[in-house]
């Protein structure tokens, strides 16, 4: 009985929106509007066709708020990975941009590629500093400095598979989940000889989640996205390499056996379209609660199902999705100033993440939003904008995705299992070359490999071996003594 109460408060909490922040409000400034200026902020994802008018309507009240218009830029999944680290280095003007953990936010950082925001933010950004809860200010703060403005929307570290449910039903072992990599092996296969129109497996270039997601469901999480993980089961844990993940052989003549089975097309490793589970393209992908959320809206017809493989629940952090300003950021204040807008103003928010009332999107009376054609525009990708009190539910959403993310609340404890690591950051000062050199070998070896393209029998090996010559042996041992020293400090 008790469960159920709290589970109601939960879904109550989740739907209607809790402040997270504890911050202090520091002394407000205001920034010189007195010239007219343009922002330019970087986005990594794919620009909607439907883009312009959305800039346009947006900039109408953005002169007017502060004086100033906003340029977007946008860097494709299928380029990101090359051109993301270019912005920093090529000496580009540019304002914002959003930064994350697994763009290596941190170490970005440490090479003075963001403005420190210490002073700034409290300063031209009060509001939305005031709303910032300790853990996210100190999980933005890299030697000493705050270099990005953490998300105000809690997140979860659950990854799951985001599949065809019209589909599945025509499947005869279908029992309403797919709760192992075993039926998810059997249903690909079952798409593969009756669906021959579509790829079993959502797979494009830049965006192989198959290693992430596989060690998830053993309980290992990865390294700030990297090719490092630790099981979060265990009380004191060992930083281990993609290849000394116990069971890592088993994965990969699994990966091998679905590539022969034809699950992704023969191009995969350069395959640019992102859009495949949501067109209709792909039966199945691997991502978080949120994207199967947005693929149920777009098409209902096709009553999409999620089945979680990610063992354990933890929340991310909040510099999973962050913003930053560039060190050759024109107008910061402005800048900052803007972003303080956008994440406090409901009318700012949604003018910037929705766009257009009655032409990108509409609300109800509930206040939940529907996309009115995806195909021209489907919410900005500056996902770090969103906060608890402005981002609104979308029209159709399935009562599952709230339910889950209830159920993961009751199931993390604040400092217990993997909601222990939620809060650790890595620090990479003096490994600059031996992750560069372990970046390539892992792109060059793994990649491949880990789809089938080549035989893991050898290749595994051979992967190890372009490793360990690279140093991620000196990355392991960096690592491992700072998780040590992080969990010795939470005794």
């Amino acid at each position: 009985m008790i469960k159920k109460v709290m589970k109601k408060v939960l879904l109550g909490l989740i739907s209607a929106g809790l402040c997270v922040g504890t911050a202090m409000a520091a002394p407000a400034a205001e920034p010189d509007t007195s010239e007219e200026v343009e922002l330019v902020m970087y986005i990594v994802s794919d620009r909607p066709a439907g883009q312009d008018a959305v800039d346009e309507h947006f900039n109408e009240m953005l002169k007017q708020k502060l004086n100033c218009t906003l340029k977007v830029n946008w860097l494709g999944w299928a380029e990101f990975s090359q051109k993301y680290p270019l912005l920093f280095s090529s000496g580009e003007k540019f304002d914002m941009a959003y930064a994350a953990g697994w763009l290596n936010f941190a170490d970005f950082a440490k090479k003075g590629a963001f403005l420190p925001l210490d002073d700034l933010l409290p300063a031209y950004a009060p509001d939305n500093y005031a709303l910032q809860s300790e853990d996210a200010l100190t999980q933005a703060t890299v030697d000493g400095h705050l270099y990005a403005v953490p998300t105000l929307l809690g997140t979860y570290g659950v990854y799951g598979a985001i599949y065809r449910g019209d589909i599945a039903e025509e499947w005869p072992e279908y029992d309403g989940n797919l709760d192992s990599w075993e039926e998810i092996g059997a249903y690909l296969e079952f798409v593969k000889e009756n669906h021959p129109e579509m790829e079993p497996l959502d797979i494009y270039s830049g965006n192989d989640e198959l290693l992430f997601t596989w060690a998830g469901s053993q309980g290992y999480a990865a390294v700030d996205g990297r090719y490092l993980f630790y099981n979060t089961d265990e009380e004191h844990p060992q930083v281990v390499a993609a290849y000394d993940i116990p069971g890592i052989e088993d994965f990969l003549a699994m990966t091998a056996e679905w590539n022969k089975k034809g699950f992704w097309n023969k191009s995969a490793l350069s395959d640019t379209d992102s859009t495949k589970t949501q067109n209709g393209k792909a039966a199945l992908r691997f991502h978080n609660v949120d994207t199967y959320a947005n693929v149920y809206v777009t098409h209902p017809e096709w009553n999409f199902k999620y089945s979680r493989t990610t063992k354990n629940a933890s929340h991310l952090p909040y510099t999973q999705d962050c913003m930053v300003l560039s060190t050759t950021a024109s107008n910061p204040e402005r800048a900052l100033a803007f972003w303080n807008w956008i994440t406090t103003d409901q009318e700012a928010f949604d003018a910037f993440y929705y766009g257009i009332p009655g032409v990108t999107y509409e609300l109800n009376e509930a206040g939940q939003f529907k996309m009115l054609d995806p195909d021209l525009y489907s919410t900005s990708s500056m996902w770090a904008a969103r906060t608890t009190q402005l981002n609104r539910s979308q029209m159709g959403t399935p009562e599952e995705y709230d339910t889950m993310r209830a159920d993961w609340e009751e199931e993390i404890q604040p400092g217990k299992g993997a909601e222990r690591f939620a809060s650790f950051v890595l620090d990479t000062t003096g490994l600059e070359t031996p992750i560069a050199g372990c970046t390539n070998a892992h792109n060059q070896y793994w990649f491949p490999m880990d789809l089938g393209f080549t035989d893991y029998t050898s290749e595994l090996a051979t992967y190890e071996k372009m490793m360990k010559t690279a140093g991620v042996e000196t990355i392991i041992e960096s690592v491992q003594r700072q998780l040590d020293d992080y969990l010795a400090a939470q005794e």
